[in-house]
Formats: structure tokens, C-alpha cells, sequence
């Protein structure tokens, strides 16, 4: 592979060796194992090792490891990466999508002066490319760069942005001639848009947007272009960086219709100087309600007739602080359907997020909202998850719920109530306080919630066979005792502390790709889900700012109130302050055996000062048996088996809650069988 000289070597991780040779990662792992001539990492850490591009190519070509049919995208790809950051490769995957559709970005472009390695890598790019098969190339691009930066770039899905689109469409069925999305990011809902209305008349569709990533207004324009929505010049494109609301870059926009995914709990967003805004005709957005200041501005920016659809957290329909916005779009009949998604719809994935569809004067209601009334929505029992680890969503289901309750073909799952009775003290607007479950919703649920019931007390009751059957070995015979701190100066375990996190780089929700988990304190198991990216947690553990576990550590909370051990199962794990880490020995010292006796409630008592409640667990005052390894094991696979029984315990009386809640609302609808 050619390379400039001079330019920083390019690098692969393991994940992207895989890629390469079209085989799992697991194979790469087998292949360092079984062959010395295995190139050796070239940087990065032991968990996260960097190799050489060239000697990997070399060797894979040597030992024919090659799959045929690879594209030769995947080999290149690497070299993006390498460029060094993340608007420099985003800038360039920006360009190929502008020029293999034929535009001169010149002076659209952030940056349109590249360096020699960078207009090579883009040429090359070029021609490896199917002319054929424009978008191939640029998807391909774009979708690496995501999954990158996953952490920074939050992209809306593509079926939900279609969903919007067509709901936008319902609410107006006039002509569309300009679509906005003022937050546009990488461009998926102005592509929605584009599928929606620009078959028709994509002459006359004109696009407008907004971003406070430059690099992301870039990639959203070469979009539009590979999927043939632009004109050759752009001239139907406005799309700018900036902040939108200190400086909207379409002040005077009249847009038929706005598709947006605003940012959210976003604490600096121009409360104090955008106090006297003329946007705010609902009132003045509170320091704590950006969302609602999105909103008016959405309103602010459309045509007479207009429609938004907006994608908003649920917290925005219900917190005290927005109530006397919300009951003035209440009154001005602008809001007309608030829907709540499932969760899994959109990041975050662990929320079930909220769509509002907002007309300015003079549109005509949809689905029961006449302007009189507020139609609410709740999809979050459309079918079932197709995803259990990400929570997908039956999106089939979603929409066609939707789309027969806003063509008023369909009340399910939906009711329409006077604004007049929203009015009150809280102008709570969330559809679950006013959407009645369905029977079908609640029958869904019980068959879901009966089939985890049924698994978890078959494992409940293996797990109770095998410790019923122990017996108490009889005598007073007392077992010698060792401290964790003997067994630390001893070499059989070895103490880490856990440490102060980067909050800023820390995320809550559903797991991302190559992430890793992160524990704050206890209870150990049933924590909220936060998360630090792979290239945070490979550069703390290298500079000995976090502490990273292994596979078996024994971790310990060191609060005296919150006292609790477990063996970390899931590793890797970054801890926080108030946690240790017990690196066992496995030569000497079992650690199944050692979590089960360190958790003993007498081992806090023993070791604790309890002089507040914010007293902590000395860990090396912590007290286990002396008992040969042999012993230790036997003990430890005891422990495991508690373990699962305590977890099961827990599961079940989650399960049954849920369960005992179904059963009630059958019961008050008088909807249970007689006995």
C-alpha cells in the first residue's frame, strides 16, 4: 500500500484485522496464539494493541488468510483513521460523497485545501470506487466514522427519521418546498425528507439546516448530493454552522416543514442573553427547559401551514418548571399529538422518547386533534422487542400504529383529550397517564413476564436443590484466620484502589461498541448503566489514572453503610472511588472463595470504624479462613451457587411485581375468568 513519506504509520486493532481478512475477531485472536511470525503490536495497550497496516497485509497475504470478494474499502479504511483526528477523516469522507456526485465542494467545503497525503488518499478512494454505485462507497465511509465516534456523533436511525417524515406528511398534505432540521447533524431526517417529498418535485425541495459541527454540515450536504437531492452548484442547500439558537443562520425561514432531533439537557444554551428573544411567544424557556426553547424556535421558523416533528425527552411533557409553556401551545392549538416511542427507538437507548407534532395557524388537524383537542399516542407495547440487548424495536408495528391514529383509521393505543381538560396545576402531557392500557397490551406482557418467571424458577430451583442438600459439618473446631492485608504483603492477592473518573467522557444508557463498564459504588449488581469509550479507559490504565479490572478480580464496596463484594464476571470494569479491586493469586487463593467469606456480615463489623454513616471498609483488616487451595475451590463453587440463588431471588421478585401489577389491571376491568 503506498503512503506519503514522512506520514504517521498507519495502525489496525485487532477489530479491524478481522475486518480486513473477513473473519471474526476471535480467529485474529487464535491466529497471534498459534503462529510465532504473528506481527508484534506496534502501540496501544495489552487489552487494545495497535499493529503495523503493512506487515499485517504482508502476513495475511504470506499465510493466504485473504478472503476473497473483500472490498477493498475495508483495506483503505485504516488510513482514514490514521490521518490523526476526527474532523480531518470526517472532512475527507465528506469530499468523496461531494465529488462522486459530481460537485466541486471548493469553497462549501470547512476545509477544501487538502494536504498531498490527503488528496491522494482521497483519489485513490476515487478510483477504487464502483462508479456505479456512488452511495456504496460514501455509506461505507460515513458508517466507519460513526461507529468511531460514536460517543461524540449522535445520529437519529433511519426508521425513525422515515416515520417522522411520513407523519410530517400526514399533517400536510399540501405541496412541500422547504424542509429544515435547525440541529441536522450528519443529515438522516433531511434525507428522510428528501425520500418523502423530492421523488415528486426534487427541483423545486429546498433544504436548510443548521449544525454546531462544522464536519457534521459537511457529511450532511455530500449525503443529500450521493442520494440526488441536490442540485450540481447546491443551489437548493443551505445548510451552515453554528449555534442555532444565539445565532439562527435562517432567521427569516418559512419552512413547511421541520423534522428535528434537538440536542438535550443542555445547561448552556443562552438562557441569560437570549432572555428578550422575540421567539419566545409561549414564554420564556427556564435555564432547565432547553428543550422548550428548541420548540419555540422550531414554531418561530414556520410557514403558515407549517408542521414540525420533533423528537424530545419524556421528562419535557411533565416537569414543573415548562408547565406554563406547555399550556400556552396548549392554547394556541399549535401542539396537536404528543407519541411516545418504546424505548430502544432512538440513543438513549434505555429511555422511551417522546414525538411532537406541532402545526402552525391555519393547519388542519389530524387524527382527533382539531385544535380543541390533544391527541396522545403510546406505542411502547407495539409488538415485541427484537433486540433484547438493545432494546430494538418492532418498527412495523410502531408505524402502522401511528400512521391508522393520525389517518383516523385506528384508535389504538390512543386518545384524544380537551385541552381544556390538560389545563390543571400540572399540564402533564405524558400519553401513559392518559392512554388506557390495552387488554392485548396487557395480555402481551403477562406471556412475556410468565415466560422469564418460568426460567428463572426452574434455575431457582436447581440452584435450592444443590444447597439444600448441604449439611453443617459438626464440632468445635476453629478454623485459623488470615487478613487481606497478610495476604497482600504474602504476594497472594494484590490490592487496587479505585479512583476519581472523567466525568465529562462518562455516558448513561445502553451499551455502545467498545465500551466499557463503569461501577461508582453499591449495590455492585443492578447499577445504572454508565459507560467510558475503550480509548479513555486504554490511555487512563496506561497513565495509572483508572483502575481497570481483570476476569476474576474481587471487587469491594468500601462504604460501611453500603458494604458489598462481588467477583467481576464482566470484566473489563473502571471503578470509582469508593471501590477496590482484589487481584487473587489463582496459584494460592481462590477468589470465589475469597469474595464469599469477605462478604460475611461479621467481616464489616470487623473491619469497619462505624464512627458515621459515611464510615468506610478498611480491606486489609478484612478476615478470611486458612484453608488449602483444594478446600478453597470446593468452597468457592458453593459461593457461585449462592450467588445465582440470591440473583434468581431478585429476578422473580421483579418479575412477579410485574406480573401481580398485570393481573390487577385484568381484575379492576373485570376482565379475569371467573373461578
Amino acid at each position: 500500500m503506498s503512503m506519503t513519506a514522512g506520514s504517521p504509520p498507519v495502525v489496525v486493532t485487532l477489530a479491524e484485522i478481522a475486518r480486513i481478512a473477513g473473519v471474526g475477531r476471535a480467529a485474529v485472536s487464535n491466529w497471534r496464539r498459534r503462529y510465532d511470525n504473528f506481527p508484534s503490536p506496534v502501540g496501544g495497550t495489552d487489552t487494545s494493541p495497535h499493529f503495523s497496516l503493512p506487515q499485517v497485509e504482508e502476513w495475511l497475504r504470506r499465510e493466504n488468510k485473504l478472503k476473497t470478494g473483500l472490498n477493498p474499502l475495508d483495506r483503505l479504511w485504516p488510513e482514514y483513521e490514521s490521518l490523526g483526528d476526527r474532523k480531518t477523516a470526517g472532512l475527507l469522507v465528506a469530499q468523496v460523497g461531494l465529488r462522486q456526485s459530481g460537485i466541486n465542494a471548493g469553497g462549501q467545503a470547512v476545509e477544501p485545501l487538502l494536504d498531498q497525503r490527503q488528496a491522494r488518499l482521497l483519489e485513490r478512494t476515487l478510483e477504487l470506487a464502483d462508479p456505479d454505485e456512488k452511495h456504496t462507497t460514501f455509506d461505507l465511509l460515513l458508517e466507519r466514522w460513526l461507529r468511531t465516534h460514536v460517543r461524540q456523533v449522535t445520529t437519529t436511525p433511519v426508521q425513525l427519521a422515515r416515520l417522522m417524515a411520513r407523519a410530517a406528511a400526514m399533517n400536510h398534505p399540501k405541496p412541500v418546498q422547504t424542509v429544515l432540521d435547525p440541529a441536522c447533524g450528519v443529515g438522516t431526517l433531511l434525507v428522510a425528507a428528501g425520500r418523502q417529498w423530492g421523488a415528486d418535485h426534487a427541483a423545486g425541495l429546498r433544504f436548510l439546516g443548521q449544525d454546531s459541527d462544522a464536519v457534521l454540515v459537511e457529511l450532511a450536504k455530500a449525503r443529500l448530493a450521493v442520494r440526488g437531492f441536490t442540485e450540481r452548484d447546491l443551489s437548493n442547500v443551505s445548510l451552515a454552522a453554528g449555534d442555532t439558537l444565539r445565532t439562527d443562520a435562517h432567521p427569516a425561514a418559512q419552512a413547511d416543514v421541520v423534522l428535528s432531533n434537538p440536542p438535550s439537557n443542555e445547561r448552556d444554551w443562552g438562557h441569560a442573553e437570549l432572555a428578550t428573544d422575540p421567539r419566545w411567544v409561549y414564554g420564556q424557556p427556564p435555564r432547565t427547559e432547553p428543550e422548550l426553547a428548541w420548540v419555540q424556535h422550531v414554531m418561530a421558523s414556520l410557514a403558515p401551514g407549517g408542521v414540525a416533528v420533533l423528537v424530545l425527552p419524556p421528562a419535557v411533557a411533565a416537569r414543573r418548571a415548562g408547565r406554563r409553556i406547555r399550556a400556552g401551545l396548549l392554547r394556541s392549538g399549535a401542539l396537536r399529538a404528543v407519541i411516545a416511542l418504546p424505548p430502544g427507538a432512538a440513543p438513549p437507548y434505555s429511555v422511551g422518547l417522546h414525538l411532537w407534532i406541532l402545526c402552525a395557524d391555519g393547519a388542519p388537524g389530524r387524527g382527533g386533534a382539531d385544535g380543541a383537542k390533544l391527541t396522545f399516542v403510546d406505542t411502547t407495547h407495539a409488538g415485541e422487542p427484537v433486540s433484547v440487548d438493545r432494546g430494538g424495536v418492532d418498527w412495523s408495528a410502531v408505524t402502522a400504529q401511528i400512521v391508522g391514529v393520525l389517518g383516523g383509521t385506528s384508535t389504538l393505543g390512543s386518545v384524544s383529550v380537551s385541552v381544556v381538560d390538560l389545563l390543571d396545576d400540572q399540564v402533564d402531557l405524558t400519553p401513559a397517564r392518559r392512554v388506557p392500557r390495552t387488554r392485548a397490551a396487557t395480555i402481551l406482557d403477562m406471556r412475556r413476564h410468565w415466560t422469564q418467571f418460568e426460567a428463572h424458577m426452574r434455575e431457582l430451583r436447581d440452584a435450592a436443590d444443590a444447597l439444600s442438600a448441604l449439611v453443617p459439618t459438626d464440632g468445635d473446631e476453629t478454623v485459623p484466620l488470615i487478613s487481606v492485608g497478610e495476604l497482600e504483603r504474602a504476594g497472594a492477592l494484590e490490592i487496587r484502589t479505585g479512583q476519581g473518573l472523567p466525568e465529562s467522557l462518562v455516558r448513561r444508557g445502553e451499551r455502545q461498541e467498545d465500551e466499557t463498564r463503569v461501577l461508582t459504588g453499591a449495590p455492585l449488581a443492578g447499577q445504572a448503566q454508565l459507560w467510558l469509550p475503550a480509548s479513555a479507559v486504554a490511555a487512563g490504565e496506561q497513565d495509572g489514572s483508572l483502575t481497570v479490572t481483570a476476569s476474576q478480580d474481587v471487587i469491594v464496596s468500601a462504604l460501611a453503610r453500603a458494604f458489598d463484594v462481588r467477583v467481576d464476571t464482566d470484566a473489563p470494569s473502571v471503578l470509582g472511588p469508593q471501590l477496590v479491586a482484589l487481584r487473587a493469586n489463582p496459584a494460592v487463593l481462590d477468589p470465589w472463595f475469597l469474595s464469599g467469606c469477605l462478604r460475611a456480615p461479621a467481616n464489616v463489623h470487623r473491619a469497619g470504624t462505624h464512627a458515621s454513616t459515611t464510615s468506610r471498609i478498611d480491606v486489609r483488616r478484612l478476615h478470611i479462613p486458612r484453608l488449602s487451595l483444594e478446600e478453597q475451590r470446593r468452597y468457592g463453587e458453593i459461593y457461585r451457587k449462592i450467588t445465582v440463588f440470591e440473583r434468581k431471588l431478585t429476578d422473580m421478585k421483579g418479575v412477579g411485581g410485574e406480573l401481580s401489577r398485570a393481573l390487577g389491571d385484568l381484575l379492576a376491568a373485570g376482565q379475569l375468568p371467573r373461578a
